[in-house]
């Protein structure tokens, strides 16, 4: 489960000492600060097509500047994505964006940060935090690695399946953090076996295989990343279409499955120029999970609850169908003797249940106390602020009137070819998400790209494929500390990755996802 928000822990300027020294920003950091509010500023003052659509008055204007401040500040990063995900509960009632006076714009700006799918994403990352506190992803990794086998060649393919596993359901960060020390172990070991010899190449193969593998992994599960969260929110809320957890791993695991190989090739053809012979990685397998010992219980609650809610998560369709109507019900009653139509009104959609199962699973992890608060406290709570500010900038384009004006304006786009337009917001999201986030991207890119399924889920996918700048995600920046990275050799491989990506994720969509979107 990828965690982009934790790009940064602490507003600029703050001293680590706890002092706040005078503000000190390069010219690029001003730059940053200064074109948010100066492009909102422009865009709600300036006349232009914007004030003149019948029925919203100014309202679109103000939707965009709002809009544009927020991407400006998340693609230069000029305060922690989550702070800057905070502006619509400020900006959009002071702006009356959504026409419905103070107290109605606070209200519809304050919503989508309790949609469904933070909730679903709060109990993902429950799940996650069990498993690193027992170390149970880590004995999953080093017995997926011992199965496949330990020749370098079949090691390398390890360390990707394993690290891609893990990240199905962990962030990328953690997920990282974790296989790094387990890939650092292996090479030690080779190195030994090939008389201390450095293997500079096969150690670049197996960390830009942590860090790819984890930033690919994310892309497979509804909670694999806060990008997933942010796309099945915006087409529940603006396209009506909810995916179930079943519906979207049938239309993004295989893609996971298929790029793997690509990196094994990819890296391979770097790793192998150190002509390795067989070594004794083995051994190092085996004394790592010798040093983690049998299963303990708390190990074993975290695997029951896990497997218990991932069996929920993908038989949700035929169960939402039995839970739906009564519960239904009871909200039509409980609407009625209460007088609220809000309540009656109420549909139980697939996020509802979903997030109730990741909420369930939440609980019963504390209650068996197989979940620590100390660990509670060391999730990213950032991400959440992050997916419900994405989640409000979009209600804003939306209620504000924005929506309509950028649906007239790329009509042309939206004419073109539907592989052209899946090969422009594929290489285009993978150009962007090497210099931003790919929250911050995946933010820009469904609000501009034409409203078709399949154009969306590409540009979704491709924000999780950078491999070009250790700056493009947290675990490309954590590999390349470990000492066997070398920034060319990185952009090379990357770059041709990238291209890989871009190529296969508009034959993927075209010639698969799009036929299980009935587009």
């Amino acid at each position: 489960m990828q965690g982009q928000s934790d790009h940064c822990a602490t507003p600029p300027g703050a001293s680590r000492r706890g002092r706040t020294p005078a503000l000190r920003l390069s010219p690029l950091r001003w730059l940053g600060v200064a074109s948010g509010p100066a492009a909102a500023l422009a865009i709600a003052l300036i006349p232009s097509g914007l004030h003149a659509i019948p029925g919203y008055g100014h309202r679109p204007a103000y939707a965009a500047a709002v809009a544009a401040w927020m991407a400006l500040w998340w693609l230069f990063e000029v305060l922690p994505i989550a702070y800057t995900a905070c502006l619509p509960l400020v900006l959009f009632p002071l702006l009356g964006v959504f026409g419905r006076g103070p107290a109605g714009d606070a209200a519809r700006a304050v919503a989508p940060f309790l949609d469904a799918y933070i909730f679903l994403f709060l109990g993902g990352m429950a799940i996650g935090a069990a498993m690193e506190q027992w170390s149970l992803h880590r004995r999953v990794a080093l017995h997926i690695m011992r199965a496949i086998g330990t020749d370098p060649k079949r090691l390398l393919l390890g360390m990707l399946v394993a690290t891609s596993g893990i990240s199905l359901w962990i962030s990328n960060t953690a997920t990282a953090v974790m296989m790094v020390p387990i890939g650092l172990a292996l090479l030690a070991q080779l190195e030994s076996a090939a008389g201390g010899r450095r293997l500079s190449h096969f150690g670049t193969a197996i960390m830009l295989g942590v860090a790819y593998a984890s930033n690919v992994g994310g892309i497979g599960t509804k909670i694999g990343t806060g990008v997933n969260s942010i796309f099945c929110g915006f087409l529940a809320d603006k396209l009506h279409r909810d995916i179930g957890f079943l519906e979207y791993m049938t239309l993004a695991l295989p893609f996971v499955v298929l790029f793997v190989p690509l990196l094994w090739l990819a890296l391979w053809r770097v790793g192998k120029r150190d002509r390795l012979g067989a070594g004794h990685a083995r051994d190092v397998l085996d004394l790592e999970l010798a040093a983690m010992g049998p299963m303990g219980r708390g190990e074993k609650k975290v695997a029951v609850v896990f497997a218990a809610a991932s069996a929920l998560w993908i038989l949700g369709d035929p169960l939402r169908a039995v839970l739906a109507p009564p519960l239904q019900a009871a909200l039509q009653g409980l609407g009625a003797a209460l007088g609220s139509g809000s309540a009656a009104d109420f549909r139980v959609q697939g996020k509802h249940y979903e997030a109730g199962v990741a909420l369930l699973a939440a609980f019963s992890l504390l209650a068996l106390r197989a979940l620590s608060f100390a660990s509670v406290r060391r999730m990213p709570w950032g991400t959440l602020v992050l997916l419900g500010g994405s989640f409000a900038m979009a209600a804003g384009i939306e209620g504000g009137g924005l929506s309509a004006w950028m649906t007239a304006k790329l009509a042309v786009v939206a004419e073109a070819p539907l592989l052209a337009q899946l090969g422009l917001a594929s290489g285009a999201t993978v150009a962007l998400s090497a210099l931003a986030s790919n929250t911050a991207t995946v933010n820009v890119a469904l609000n501009v790209l034409p409203r078709d399924l399949g154009v969306l889920f590409a540009a979704t996918i491709a924000a999780s494929c950078d491999f070009m700048l250790p700056t493009g995600t947290p675990p490309n920046a954590i590999v390349f500390g470990s000492g066997y990275v070398r920034l060319p050799v990185m952009i090379k491989t990357g770059f041709v990755l990238n291209v890989a990506a871009a190529v296969l994720i508009t034959a993927y969509v075209y010639g698969y996802a799009r036929h299980l979107f009935g587009s």
